[in-house]
C-alpha cells in the first residue's frame, strides 16, 4: 500500500463534495501536469490511502479518502465545455488520466499548513518543501500516521 496527498480547491472540489457523492466515490479528474498524471499510471492502486488537502483557501489537510478504481482515461479532456478540455487528447490516444477516490474521514479540526510544519516527524514531507506544487504526492506512511494521530484518528 501507498500513501498520497491529493490536492484540491474547495471551492472546485472540496471532501464534503466527495463525502457527499453516490456511495461516497468520485472520479479524481482534471489532472494537467505529467508528473501527477504518472504518480496515478505508474505507482497507484486500489487501497492506496490518500490525504485530502484542501489548497489556496485555508490550505489544510481535511480529512482522508482511498483509492478505489485505478488509472483510467479522463474523458473531461474530450469535452470542448470542460475546464480541463485537451485538443490533443482524444480516447484513441488519451493523454491524461483519473482514479476513483472513496471517502473515509473527516478530521474534527483541518490541520492547516502553517499548524503541519510545526509537527514533529514532518520536516521531510514533500508537500513542506518550498515550491512543491503537484497536486497529486507521495506521503511516507509515517508521516500519515503522524497527521492521522494529530487529527485523532488511529491509524
Amino acid at each position: 500500500m501507498k500513501y498520497w496527498l491529493m490536492k484540491s480547491e474547495p471551492n472546485a472540489f472540496s471532501l464534503e463534495d466527495l463525502k457527499n457523492a453516490k456511495n461516497g466515490t468520485e472520479c479524481w479528474d482534471g489532472i494537467r501536469n505529467y508528473q501527477a498524471r504518472n504518480f496515478m499510471r505508474d505507482e497507484m492502486k486500489i487501497g492506496d490511502r490518500v490525504l485530502f488537502y484542501h489548497s489556496v483557501i485555508n490550505p489544510s489537510v481535511v480529512g482522508t479518502a482511498k483509492v478505489v478504481k485505478e488509472v483510467y482515461p479522463d474523458y473531461t479532456a474530450w469535452d470542448p465545455e470542460s475546464n480541463y478540455f485537451d485538443p490533443k487528447s482524444t480516447p484513441e490516444n488519451p493523454r491524461w488520466l483519473m482514479v476513483d477516490i472513496k471517502f473515509e474521514h473527516e478530521f474534527e479540526k483541518p490541520i492547516m499548513l502553517p499548524e503541519l510544519r510545526e509537527i514533529k516527524g514532518l520536516e521531510n514531507m514533500l508537500l513542506l518543501r518550498k515550491g512543491m506544487r503537484l497536486s497529486i504526492q507521495p506521503v511516507q506512511e509515517d508521516e500519515f500516521n503522524i497527521i492521522l494521530k494529530h487529527a485523532g484518528i488511529q491509524p
